[in-house]
């Protein structure tokens, strides 16, 4: 499809397959700029190959710990968190983060792609058009889950959101469910 110039593609995962899908699409699919390239297209240093940016987010823990298990028992502050429980809610996020970027990243390996990880916390929405702004990046690939319409209004459609708010094509690719 692409025609080897580009210097960055951001591809962004969050470990549904349709997400899984869209990073073999694009490693299969895209070529990016060699070695030695226009380093004047992406601003970036002279010879430096493209690369793919895998991104994860994850949604911010305070979201998470809005589902702290109640109040203390027998009179305590209803207001006051259980550091315990938000802490077993951070380390179950960081595993799940680590097996959805081991499981892209083992993909990526197939295809001996050159790749750079990158995790942030927030609004996936928000974060996927920072990031790939912050990076100018020269496309961004992303997969859509196949939601009717009642689920879509309810949770809105971040590859929808995304293609009207980044200054770069997007590719969606879609579910097939």
């Amino acid at each position: 499809m692409a025609t080897g110039n580009l210097g960055c593609v951001v591809v962004a995962v969050d470990g549904s397959e349709e997400s899984m899908n869209a990073l073999r699409w694009a490693l299969q699919n895209l070529s990016l700029r060699p070695a030695g390239g226009d380093p004047a297209a992406a601003g970036e240093a002279q010879g430096e190959p493209g690369t793919f940016v895998v991104l994860h987010v994850q949604s911010p823990l305070s979201i998470a710990a809005g589902l702290n298990p109640g109040s203390i028992p027998f009179g305590g502050p209803s207001h006051v968190q259980v550091p315990a429980f938000a802490a077993a809610i951070e380390a179950h996020q960081r595993r799940i983060t680590e097996a959805i970027m081991d499981h892209a990243l083992k993909i990526c390996a197939e295809k001996n792609a050159n790749v750079k990880t990158q995790v942030v916390v927030g609004d996936p929405k928000e974060m996927i058009c920072d990031v790939t702004s912050n990076l100018h990046a020269d496309l961004l690939v992303m997969g859509c889950r196949a939601y009717g319409p009642i689920k879509r209004m309810f949770l809105g459609s971040v590859s929808n959101f995304c293609i009207n708010h980044v200054s770069c094509p997007v590719v969606v690719i879609k579910g097939t469910s």
